[in-house]
């Protein structure tokens, strides 16, 4: 458990509060400093205003802006940035354990501007006042006047949960924060006292100003009584953090950064008939049977738990499915993935976030020692969406509709700010590219910058160069930080369409429905996060049709009419696409049944061409780690051979081998027999296609290729 000492953001937070107060009837000059901010620390300033004009500005969305979902470095820079213009005193933070963040959605704190009401602004103003003048100094008079504000802004548009949220920011030790994360915690007997529990009646709305500090303060006296791990507020949402998120597998991973796999989604049967429901409801439990086999982690692959449910139950079953199920529940399933429990195939039972990794518990007596611990936010009946799967435990990921369905059914009870747990995405930069594609510096830079100007590029070139790998490397290098959310990949087919891309008519239960499309949906997540550069990667470019699938949006990808609106085909709404969004897409230049790309889409594209990287300096690398003389032989003999492709007059430099073909973990171990599968199994068969009517060049290259790996 972290001590308090580590809390020392608490300071800085305080006296930036309270330097604020000095600007309450400057707001000018206090936007003015704040431009200054971001232009001293080379940072665009988000959008506050819909046209981008900054006119006036609450205290609370100051902290919003560094206390959202941003990585770490950029958190600190901009912190660093305000230390120097309000000549804070205080240190500045490093780490910021048990503090809440907005996510990128909700950039600012109260995005409800162009359509807010007069006074809102001023009502802000005077609750960050009341509530540091209670804070500090809690008698009558500063506790009604904190209550009148609250209140009031209560009222405003925009203003729901992150209230307490903002509050919280400016005093920790004061006021308790109530998001979601927080709110479940509370909520859990195991985690405060029954009777503290009863007396917030579940949390369903926002309490008003008086039971807000009721809340505070009996938490509070809750807290110095030392009977729990968490002594503080700060503490506790820390504690809440730890053993709620989303995003870290356990303590020591927390602490170690790590990151681990997105979200998955499962539908899980809790015994048969969902017999074991309530037991596992109150014991905040996941377990599934087949405990007569044991530790599921002494086993390495599924066939082994075939054979040992063989032995334990009965010979003449496959178990192909139960064994399918209890390796997802070992292997597959992570903290933070969301579990929906069914009873039977048409009824939804609760809905839970799976909180620890898997343990066999030898103690249970009824076969369900297979375990994981799980948050079970929810406890009722909902009608399944269709018919539900009868397996024990299923993955439902990969069925998006399906998942949102589900999410559906819970929406009234999830509240707004139910994702607002910032993720800490690695680092990623320029060196970690070069490291990882074999490319010059010289070449990056030329391919950052086209990328940067034009907006849309093609990375064009030969099978086996390497261009699907280095896609979404060059996206993360630009962005500076491994962000998964901010990438999206799809690939393009002769028959992918308008309607699959951007929008159209598809068919339902009911008729047809209007279902939005990968292109679209990217375009308006992108649209929210201004301040954040958005990646859409298109493989097999020059496959699709781009006339019909951009259809009117083809005009709007041009670097100079991002933001320019047109009218959607099949739906009443202006739509442009973002200032941040780039298009990256991949072409093979050896694909001869692919017709020449139409000056339309080169006018739109900048193209780049990918070569064999056999002369870079990664490869030279590469190459001396593996210290294999049959490979360096096979290497120099394909460096030989490309130059007979390019100097042949019906192929050319667009269909040399690329260096992929010979890529492998750096633990793999180069053989004789893995040396042979690439000559006979790859290069032969594409160099047959390539001199499909000259078969006596193909039977010279194969002899030469073979010797060299003899």
């Amino acid at each position: 458990m972290n001590s308090i000492n580590n809390y020392a953001w608490v300071e800085f937070y305080s006296e930036l509060a309270t330097k604020l107060l000095e600007y309450t009837n400057d707001r000018q000059t206090l936007i003015v400093k704040l431009q200054n901010v971001y232009t001293t620390i080379d940072m665009k300033l988000p959008k506050l205003e819909k046209d981008n004009i900054l006119r006036d500005i609450d205290p609370f969305t100051i902290f919003g802006l560094f206390n959202k979902g941003i990585t770490k470095e950029n958190r600190i820079k901009i912190i660093k940035g305000i230390a120097n213009e309000f000549s804070i005193l205080a240190e500045v933070p490093e780490r910021f354990d048990g503090i809440p963040v907005l996510n990128n959605q909700k950039a600012t704190f109260y995005y409800f501007i162009g359509d807010r009401e007069e006074q809102d602004i001023d009502n802000l103003w005077n609750l960050f006042e009341a509530a540091q003048k209670y804070a500090d100094d809690p008698f009558v008079e500063n506790k009604t006047t904190f209550i009148k504000y609250y209140d009031t802004c209560l009222q405003q548009k925009g203003i729901r949960w992150n209230i307490t949220m903002g509050l919280y920011w400016i005093r920790p030790y004061k006021f308790i924060n109530l998001d979601s994360t927080n709110r479940e915690f509370i909520r859990n007997s195991k985690n405060m006292p029954n009777s503290f529990i009863v007396s917030l009646e579940g949390l369903k709305q926002v309490p008003s100003g008086e039971k807000y500090l009721k809340i505070c303060e009996s938490c509070d006296s809750i807290l110095e009584s030392g009977n729990y791990q968490y002594h503080n507020f700060p503490e506790l949402s820390y504690f809440a953090w730890q053993t709620t998120s989303q995003d870290y597998k356990n303590t020591e991973d927390i602490m170690s950064d790590k990151k681990v796999d997105s979200v998955r989604y499962w539908l899980y049967s809790p015994g048969t008939n969902a017999s074991k429901w309530d037991e596992f409801y109150r014991d905040g439990i996941i377990a599934i049977g087949w405990g007569e086999i044991g530790d599921l982690n002494e086993f390495s692959n599924k066939d082994q738990m075939k054979k040992k449910m063989k032995q334990c139950y009965n010979e003449e079953l496959s178990y192909k499915n139960s064994a399918h199920a209890t390796w997802q529940f070992v292997h597959q399933m992570k903290p933070g993935d969301i579990v929906f429990a069914k009873k039977g195939s048409s009824k939804v039972i609760g809905r839970g976030v799976v909180t620890s990794e898997y343990q066999y518990d030898s103690n249970r007596r009824d076969s369900y020692n297979n375990v994981r611990r799980i948050n079970w936010t929810h406890n009722g009946v909902w009608e399944h969406p269709g018919q539900a799967a009868q397996k024990t435990l299923t993955d439902i990921t990969p069925y998006t509709d399906y998942v949102v369905k589900l999410n559906a059914l819970f929406e009234e009870d999830i509240p707004e700010d139910a994702e607002e747990q910032e993720i800490s995405y690695p680092p990623y930069n320029a060196s970690d590219f070069l490291a990882d594609v074999y490319m010059s510096k010289e070449n990056y830079t030329i391919l950052t910058t086209l990328l940067r100007h034009k907006k849309n590029i093609i990375i064009q070139g030969a099978p086996g160069v390497g261009k699907t790998y280095a896609a979404k490397r060059l996206a993360y290098s630009m962005m500076g930080v491994k962000d998964k959310e901010r990438v999206m990949m799809v690939q393009f087919h002769q028959s992918y369409s308008y309607e699959d891309f951007i929008m159209g008519f598809r068919p339902s239960t009911t008729g047809f429905e209007l279902k939005k499309g990968p292109f679209y949906n990217f375009c308006k997540k992108a649209e929210i996060d201004s301040d954040n550069d958005y990646f859409f990667i298109i493989d097999e470019i020059n496959r699709g049709n781009l006339s019909k699938i951009f259809g009117e949006l083809f005009m709007l990808i041009e670097s100079d009419k991002r933001g320019v609106e047109l009218q959607l085909l099949y739906s009443d709404e202006k739509f442009s696409v973002p200032e941040n969004v780039y298009i990256i897409g991949m072409m093979n230049t050896a694909d001869r049944s692919l017709a020449m790309l139409d000056y339309a889409l080169r006018r739109r594209f900048a193209f780049f061409e990918f070569s064999p990287a056999f002369d870079t300096e990664g490869f030279r690398k590469y190459c001396e780690l593996k210290n294999h003389s049959k490979f360096n032989k096979l290497i120099d003999t394909v460096k030989n051979l490309n130059d007979v492709i390019e100097a042949d007059e019906t192929l050319g430099r667009g269909f040399c081998i690329g260096h992929s073909y010979f890529c492998t973990r750096d633990d793999f171990e180069i053989d004789d027999m893995w040396l042979h599968s690439v000559v006979d199994y790859e290069l032969v068969p594409l160099l047959s296609e390539y001199w499909f009517d000259d078969p006596s060049k193909v039977k010279e290259w194969t002899v030469i290729l073979k010797g060299a790996i003899k």
